[in-house]
Protein backbone atom coordinates (compact mmCIF):
# COMPACT_ATOMS: atom_id res chain seq x y z
CA UNK A 1 0.00 0.00 0.00
CA UNK A 2 1.06 3.34 -0.70
CA UNK A 3 2.90 5.34 1.96
CA UNK A 4 1.21 8.94 1.52
CA UNK A 5 -2.17 6.42 1.38
CA UNK A 6 -1.77 4.32 4.80
CA UNK A 7 -0.55 8.05 6.18
CA UNK A 8 -3.74 9.51 5.52
CA UNK A 9 -6.04 6.51 6.78
CA UNK A 10 -3.83 6.62 9.87
CA UNK A 11 -4.49 10.21 10.05
CA UNK A 12 -8.44 9.89 9.60
CA UNK A 13 -8.54 6.81 12.18
CA UNK A 14 -7.15 9.48 14.82
CA UNK A 15 -9.24 11.73 14.38
CA UNK A 16 -12.38 9.79 14.72
CA UNK A 17 -10.93 8.79 17.79
CA UNK A 18 -10.13 12.22 18.55
CA UNK A 19 -14.11 12.91 17.78
CA UNK A 20 -14.88 9.72 20.10
CA UNK A 21 -12.91 11.37 22.85
CA UNK A 22 -14.90 14.47 22.59
CA UNK A 23 -18.21 12.79 22.91
CA UNK A 24 -16.74 9.75 25.66
CA UNK A 25 -15.87 12.80 27.80
CA UNK A 26 -17.93 15.28 27.56
CA UNK A 27 -19.23 14.14 31.21
CA UNK A 28 -16.27 14.88 32.51
CA UNK A 29 -16.97 18.33 32.47
CA UNK A 30 -20.58 19.28 32.54
CA UNK A 31 -22.58 15.97 34.20
CA UNK A 32 -22.53 17.87 37.40
CA UNK A 33 -24.07 21.21 35.99
CA UNK A 34 -26.79 19.26 34.05
CA UNK A 35 -27.41 17.33 37.20
CA UNK A 36 -27.94 20.47 39.41
CA UNK A 37 -29.56 22.40 37.01
CA UNK A 38 -26.73 24.90 36.41
CA UNK A 39 -27.03 24.32 32.43
CA UNK A 40 -29.08 23.64 30.09
CA UNK A 41 -28.17 20.53 28.53
CA UNK A 42 -27.48 21.56 24.82
CA UNK A 43 -26.16 25.09 26.31
CA UNK A 44 -23.65 22.97 28.45
CA UNK A 45 -22.04 20.97 25.73
CA UNK A 46 -21.88 23.75 23.69
CA UNK A 47 -19.70 25.93 26.41
CA UNK A 48 -17.39 22.42 26.41
CA UNK A 49 -16.89 22.46 22.99
CA UNK A 50 -15.77 25.74 22.56
CA UNK A 51 -13.27 25.41 25.73
CA UNK A 52 -12.14 22.12 24.54
CA UNK A 53 -11.25 24.24 20.92
CA UNK A 54 -9.46 27.13 22.92
CA UNK A 55 -7.78 24.62 25.15
CA UNK A 56 -5.73 22.19 22.74
CA UNK A 57 -4.05 25.14 21.63
CA UNK A 58 -2.46 25.51 25.07
CA UNK A 59 0.20 22.77 25.62
CA UNK A 60 1.78 20.06 23.84
CA UNK A 61 3.71 18.55 26.43
CA UNK A 62 1.52 15.63 26.66
CA UNK A 63 1.68 14.92 23.01
CA UNK A 64 5.71 14.72 23.32
CA UNK A 65 4.76 11.88 26.05
CA UNK A 66 3.15 9.91 23.21
CA UNK A 67 4.79 10.90 20.26
CA UNK A 68 8.54 10.34 21.72
CA UNK A 69 8.06 8.35 25.18
CA UNK A 70 5.64 5.33 25.27
CA UNK A 71 7.53 4.06 22.90
CA UNK A 72 10.92 3.55 22.68
CA UNK A 73 11.95 5.00 19.01
CA UNK A 74 14.88 6.10 16.98
CA UNK A 75 18.53 5.50 18.32
CA UNK A 76 18.72 2.26 20.08
CA UNK A 77 14.95 1.75 19.95
CA UNK A 78 12.11 0.50 17.21
CA UNK A 79 10.42 1.97 13.98
CA UNK A 80 6.87 1.40 14.87
CA UNK A 81 5.50 1.67 11.43
CA UNK A 82 1.92 3.33 10.02
CA UNK A 83 0.37 0.15 9.64
CA UNK A 84 1.15 -0.67 13.75
CA UNK A 85 -0.56 2.74 14.51
CA UNK A 86 -3.26 2.37 12.90
CA UNK A 87 -4.22 -1.30 14.22
CA UNK A 88 -3.24 0.54 18.23
CA UNK A 89 -6.44 3.23 17.07
CA UNK A 90 -8.75 0.53 15.73
CA UNK A 91 -8.28 -0.79 19.51
CA UNK A 92 -8.76 2.34 21.36
CA UNK A 93 -11.55 3.39 18.93
CA UNK A 94 -13.36 -0.05 19.54
CA UNK A 95 -13.24 -0.18 23.23
CA UNK A 96 -14.33 3.52 23.41
CA UNK A 97 -17.03 2.16 21.39
CA UNK A 98 -17.74 -0.29 23.59
CA UNK A 99 -17.97 1.25 26.63
CA UNK A 100 -20.02 4.60 25.51
CA UNK A 101 -22.62 2.18 24.47
CA UNK A 102 -22.93 0.81 28.09
CA UNK A 103 -22.78 4.34 29.83
CA UNK A 104 -19.64 3.53 30.80
CA UNK A 105 -16.94 6.75 32.05
CA UNK A 106 -13.78 5.26 31.06
CA UNK A 107 -10.60 6.36 30.24
CA UNK A 108 -10.23 7.20 26.34
CA UNK A 109 -6.63 7.83 27.62
CA UNK A 110 -5.83 4.31 28.43
CA UNK A 111 -7.86 3.08 25.35
CA UNK A 112 -5.40 4.72 22.97
CA UNK A 113 -2.07 3.85 25.25
CA UNK A 114 -3.29 0.01 25.58
CA UNK A 115 -3.94 -0.50 21.41
CA UNK A 116 -0.76 1.29 20.60
CA UNK A 117 1.22 -0.87 23.70
CA UNK A 118 -0.44 -3.94 21.84
CA UNK A 119 0.10 -3.41 18.37
CA UNK A 120 3.62 -2.53 19.14
CA UNK A 121 4.36 -5.94 21.14
CA UNK A 122 3.06 -7.80 18.28
CA UNK A 123 5.46 -6.19 15.96
CA UNK A 124 8.39 -5.43 18.16
CA UNK A 125 7.87 -7.99 21.12
CA UNK A 126 7.64 -6.57 24.77
CA UNK A 127 11.01 -4.99 24.23
CA UNK A 128 9.23 -1.99 22.47
CA UNK A 129 7.94 -0.11 25.31
CA UNK A 130 9.69 2.27 27.32
CA UNK A 131 8.08 0.44 31.19
CA UNK A 132 9.37 3.69 32.74
CA UNK A 133 7.49 6.39 30.81
CA UNK A 134 4.52 3.87 31.16
CA UNK A 135 4.88 3.55 35.01
CA UNK A 136 5.53 7.23 35.42
CA UNK A 137 3.42 8.77 32.43
CA UNK A 138 0.35 6.33 32.99
CA UNK A 139 -0.11 3.88 35.61
CA UNK A 140 0.79 5.98 38.77
CA UNK A 141 -0.87 9.02 37.38
CA UNK A 142 -3.64 6.47 36.79
CA UNK A 143 -3.63 5.65 40.58
CA UNK A 144 -2.94 8.44 42.39
CA UNK A 145 -5.08 11.01 40.14
CA UNK A 146 -8.48 9.86 41.17
CA UNK A 147 -7.80 9.59 44.64
CA UNK A 148 -6.23 12.53 45.05
CA UNK A 149 -9.27 14.29 42.76
CA UNK A 150 -11.18 12.68 45.23
CA UNK A 151 -9.87 14.25 48.35
CA UNK A 152 -9.85 17.61 46.96
CA UNK A 153 -13.08 16.94 46.03
CA UNK A 154 -14.50 15.90 49.87
CA UNK A 155 -11.94 18.68 51.60
CA UNK A 156 -13.99 21.65 49.21
CA UNK A 157 -17.09 19.76 49.94
CA UNK A 158 -17.04 20.11 53.42
CA UNK A 159 -15.65 23.80 53.44
CA UNK A 160 -18.57 24.42 51.40
CA UNK A 161 -21.01 23.09 53.53
CA UNK A 162 -19.37 24.82 56.78
CA UNK A 163 -18.90 27.99 55.38
CA UNK A 164 -22.00 28.58 54.04
CA UNK A 165 -25.87 28.28 54.79
CA UNK A 166 -28.82 27.55 53.30
CA UNK A 167 -29.63 31.22 52.71
CA UNK A 168 -31.98 31.03 49.77
CA UNK A 169 -35.43 29.57 51.14
CA UNK A 170 -35.51 26.25 48.57
CA UNK A 171 -35.64 22.82 49.78
CA UNK A 172 -31.49 22.05 48.85
CA UNK A 173 -30.21 25.79 49.60
CA UNK A 174 -26.99 27.54 48.85
CA UNK A 175 -28.32 27.44 45.45
CA UNK A 176 -25.13 30.20 44.65
CA UNK A 177 -23.00 27.43 43.87
CA UNK A 178 -24.96 26.97 40.39
CA UNK A 179 -23.10 29.96 39.25
CA UNK A 180 -19.87 29.04 40.52
CA UNK A 181 -20.29 25.95 38.60
CA UNK A 182 -20.45 27.49 35.24
CA UNK A 183 -17.06 29.01 36.09
CA UNK A 184 -15.76 25.54 37.22
CA UNK A 185 -17.23 23.19 34.47
CA UNK A 186 -15.79 25.38 31.83
CA UNK A 187 -11.96 25.26 34.02
CA UNK A 188 -12.55 21.45 33.57
CA UNK A 189 -13.90 21.70 29.67
CA UNK A 190 -11.05 24.02 29.27
CA UNK A 191 -8.44 21.56 30.88
CA UNK A 192 -9.95 18.24 28.86
CA UNK A 193 -8.99 20.11 25.89
CA UNK A 194 -5.59 20.96 27.08
CA UNK A 195 -4.87 17.53 28.38
CA UNK A 196 -6.94 15.29 26.11
CA UNK A 197 -6.78 16.46 22.72
CA UNK A 198 -2.37 16.28 22.97
CA UNK A 199 -3.23 12.44 22.78
CA UNK A 200 -4.24 12.61 19.03
CA UNK A 201 -1.71 14.95 18.20
CA UNK A 202 0.84 12.93 19.85
CA UNK A 203 -0.41 9.98 17.45
CA UNK A 204 -0.42 12.17 14.12
CA UNK A 205 2.92 13.10 14.95
CA UNK A 206 4.73 9.75 15.56
CA UNK A 207 2.81 8.90 12.24
CA UNK A 208 4.97 11.74 10.61
CA UNK A 209 8.19 10.73 12.06
CA UNK A 210 7.91 7.22 11.26
CA UNK A 211 7.65 8.01 7.47
CA UNK A 212 10.42 10.66 7.48
CA UNK A 213 7.81 13.90 7.35
CA UNK A 214 8.90 15.58 10.80
CA UNK A 215 12.00 15.38 12.39
CA UNK A 216 12.18 12.76 15.58
CA UNK A 217 12.09 14.33 18.64
CA UNK A 218 9.76 17.41 17.77
CA UNK A 219 6.38 18.52 18.78
CA UNK A 220 3.22 18.65 16.43
CA UNK A 221 3.10 21.29 14.10
CA UNK A 222 0.35 23.58 13.97
CA UNK A 223 -1.65 22.02 11.31
CA UNK A 224 -2.13 18.90 13.24
CA UNK A 225 -2.80 21.08 16.46
CA UNK A 226 -5.86 22.50 14.74
CA UNK A 227 -7.35 19.59 13.11
CA UNK A 228 -7.14 18.07 16.60
CA UNK A 229 -8.65 20.45 18.13
CA UNK A 230 -11.37 20.82 15.88
CA UNK A 231 -12.36 17.46 15.77
CA UNK A 232 -12.04 16.68 19.69
CA UNK A 233 -14.83 20.06 20.29
CA UNK A 234 -17.20 18.54 17.47
CA UNK A 235 -16.89 15.24 19.56
CA UNK A 236 -17.88 16.76 22.54
CA UNK A 237 -20.99 18.87 20.76
CA UNK A 238 -22.55 15.75 20.21
CA UNK A 239 -22.60 15.01 23.71
CA UNK A 240 -21.85 11.96 25.32
CA UNK A 241 -25.36 11.41 27.11
CA UNK A 242 -25.31 7.89 28.11
CA UNK A 243 -22.13 8.45 29.67
CA UNK A 244 -23.39 12.30 31.33
CA UNK A 245 -26.42 10.55 32.69
CA UNK A 246 -24.00 7.78 34.60
CA UNK A 247 -21.74 10.54 35.80
CA UNK A 248 -24.18 13.39 36.59
CA UNK A 249 -27.01 10.52 38.78
CA UNK A 250 -25.49 7.31 38.65
CA UNK A 251 -22.59 7.66 41.47
CA UNK A 252 -24.42 10.07 43.78
CA UNK A 253 -27.28 12.91 43.23
CA UNK A 254 -25.35 15.48 43.06
CA UNK A 255 -26.19 18.77 44.87
CA UNK A 256 -24.77 22.64 43.63
CA UNK A 257 -22.15 22.81 46.03
CA UNK A 258 -21.00 19.26 45.79
CA UNK A 259 -21.22 20.15 41.89
CA UNK A 260 -18.48 23.05 42.48
CA UNK A 261 -16.37 21.08 44.60
CA UNK A 262 -16.19 18.29 42.25
CA UNK A 263 -15.54 20.49 39.31
CA UNK A 264 -12.56 22.09 41.84
CA UNK A 265 -10.99 18.92 42.29
CA UNK A 266 -11.26 18.01 38.85
CA UNK A 267 -9.57 20.96 37.09
CA UNK A 268 -6.78 21.30 39.67
CA UNK A 269 -5.64 17.78 39.22
CA UNK A 270 -6.07 17.73 35.69
CA UNK A 271 -4.40 21.26 34.78
CA UNK A 272 -1.11 20.02 37.46
CA UNK A 273 -0.79 17.03 35.32
CA UNK A 274 -1.12 18.61 31.41
CA UNK A 275 1.57 20.86 33.52
CA UNK A 276 3.75 18.14 33.81
CA UNK A 277 3.37 16.19 30.67
CA UNK A 278 1.27 13.08 32.83
CA UNK A 279 -1.12 11.78 29.81
CA UNK A 280 -3.86 11.76 32.85
CA UNK A 281 -7.01 10.21 32.09
CA UNK A 282 -9.46 12.97 32.92
CA UNK A 283 -12.76 10.20 33.13
CA UNK A 284 -10.96 8.63 35.93
CA UNK A 285 -10.21 12.16 37.90
CA UNK A 286 -13.80 13.23 37.25
CA UNK A 287 -15.43 9.76 38.66
CA UNK A 288 -13.04 10.32 41.79
CA UNK A 289 -13.99 14.08 42.23
CA UNK A 290 -17.55 12.93 42.10
CA UNK A 291 -17.15 10.15 44.45
CA UNK A 292 -15.15 12.67 47.06
CA UNK A 293 -18.15 14.93 46.72
CA UNK A 294 -20.40 12.47 47.43
CA UNK A 295 -18.26 11.05 50.69
CA UNK A 296 -18.11 14.78 51.85
CA UNK A 297 -22.14 16.11 52.05
CA UNK A 298 -23.55 14.80 54.63
CA UNK A 299 -26.49 12.67 53.95
CA UNK A 300 -25.32 11.98 50.61
CA UNK A 301 -25.04 8.47 49.37
CA UNK A 302 -22.48 7.11 47.05
CA UNK A 303 -23.60 3.86 45.13
CA UNK A 304 -20.28 1.77 45.41
CA UNK A 305 -22.36 -0.84 43.04
CA UNK A 306 -21.83 1.51 40.04
CA UNK A 307 -19.00 2.79 41.09
CA UNK A 308 -17.30 -0.67 41.03
CA UNK A 309 -18.74 -1.31 37.32
CA UNK A 310 -16.71 1.88 36.35
CA UNK A 311 -13.53 0.49 38.53
CA UNK A 312 -13.99 -2.61 36.65
CA UNK A 313 -13.78 -0.62 33.21
CA UNK A 314 -10.69 1.23 34.28
CA UNK A 315 -9.05 -2.07 35.06
CA UNK A 316 -9.72 -3.68 31.85
CA UNK A 317 -9.19 -0.52 29.40
CA UNK A 318 -5.26 -1.35 28.89
CA UNK A 319 -5.49 -4.75 28.65
CA UNK A 320 -8.93 -5.18 26.02
CA UNK A 321 -7.86 -2.32 23.69
CA UNK A 322 -4.25 -3.90 23.53
CA UNK A 323 -5.89 -6.95 22.53
CA UNK A 324 -7.72 -5.42 20.22
CA UNK A 325 -5.02 -3.52 18.87
CA UNK A 326 -2.80 -7.12 19.00
CA UNK A 327 -4.90 -8.57 17.10
CA UNK A 328 -5.61 -5.52 13.95
CA UNK A 329 -1.92 -5.96 14.37
CA UNK A 330 -1.75 -9.26 13.29
CA UNK A 331 -3.84 -8.98 10.18
CA UNK A 332 -2.34 -5.91 9.38
CA UNK A 333 0.95 -8.02 8.77
CA UNK A 334 -0.60 -9.43 5.71
CA UNK A 335 0.06 -6.41 3.90
CA UNK A 336 -2.63 -4.23 1.74
CA UNK A 337 -4.96 -6.67 2.24
CA UNK A 338 -4.83 -6.89 5.90
CA UNK A 339 -5.30 -2.97 6.16
CA UNK A 340 -7.97 -2.95 3.82
CA UNK A 341 -9.65 -5.78 6.31
CA UNK A 342 -8.69 -4.04 9.75
CA UNK A 343 -9.96 -0.75 8.23
CA UNK A 344 -13.61 -2.83 7.19
CA UNK A 345 -13.47 -4.64 10.70
CA UNK A 346 -13.40 -1.34 12.34
CA UNK A 347 -16.00 0.42 10.38
CA UNK A 348 -18.50 -2.66 10.76
CA UNK A 349 -18.24 -2.71 14.61
CA UNK A 350 -18.33 1.24 14.96
CA UNK A 351 -21.55 1.57 12.42
CA UNK A 352 -23.14 -2.00 14.53
CA UNK A 353 -22.69 -0.28 17.84
CA UNK A 354 -24.36 2.88 16.64
CA UNK A 355 -27.49 1.04 15.37
CA UNK A 356 -27.14 -1.00 18.81
CA UNK A 357 -27.51 2.22 20.49
CA UNK A 358 -30.47 3.69 18.86
CA UNK A 359 -32.48 0.87 20.77
CA UNK A 360 -32.20 2.60 23.70
CA UNK A 361 -31.42 6.36 22.60
CA UNK A 362 -30.39 8.58 25.77
CA UNK A 363 -30.56 12.19 24.56
CA UNK A 364 -30.38 15.80 25.93
CA UNK A 365 -34.09 15.50 27.49
CA UNK A 366 -33.46 11.84 29.12
CA UNK A 367 -30.44 13.72 31.26
CA UNK A 368 -32.30 16.97 31.67
CA UNK A 369 -35.14 15.22 33.51
CA UNK A 370 -32.89 14.32 36.72
CA UNK A 371 -31.65 18.26 36.93
CA UNK A 372 -34.14 18.59 40.08
CA UNK A 373 -31.51 18.73 42.85
CA UNK A 374 -33.80 20.25 45.10
CA UNK A 375 -36.04 17.47 46.18
CA UNK A 376 -33.33 15.36 48.71
CA UNK A 377 -33.24 18.10 51.32
CA UNK A 378 -35.89 19.45 52.64
CA UNK A 379 -35.98 22.34 55.57
CA UNK A 380 -37.77 22.13 58.42
CA UNK A 381 -39.12 26.07 59.35
CA UNK A 382 -39.52 26.18 62.71
CA UNK A 383 -43.23 26.24 64.16
CA UNK A 384 -45.01 29.49 64.76
CA UNK A 385 -45.34 29.69 68.62
CA UNK A 386 -48.73 28.98 70.06
CA UNK A 387 -50.45 32.05 71.58
CA UNK A 388 -51.40 31.66 75.05
CA UNK A 389 -54.95 32.16 76.50
CA UNK A 390 -55.17 34.88 79.65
Amino acid sequence: MDITLIVVLVVAFALFFDFTNGFHDTANAMATPIATGAMKPKVAVGLAAILNLVGAFLSTEVAKTISGGLIKEGDGGVLITPELIFAGLIGAIVWNMVTWLFGLPSSSSHALFGGLIGAAIVGFSFGAIDYGVLLSKVILPALIAPVTAGLIAFTATRLAYAMTRRYDGKPDGRDGFRYGQIFTSSLVALAHGTNDAQKTMGVITLTLITVGAQAAGTGPEFWVIAVCALAIALGTYMGGWRIIKTLGTGLTDVKPAQGFAAETGTAATILASSHLGFALSTTQVASGSVIGSGLGRRGSKVRWGTAGRIALGWLLTLPAAGIVGALAALIAHLGPIGIAIDAVIGIGVILGIFLRSRKDKVDPHSVSEVAASGQAVKIKRNPKPKKVRK
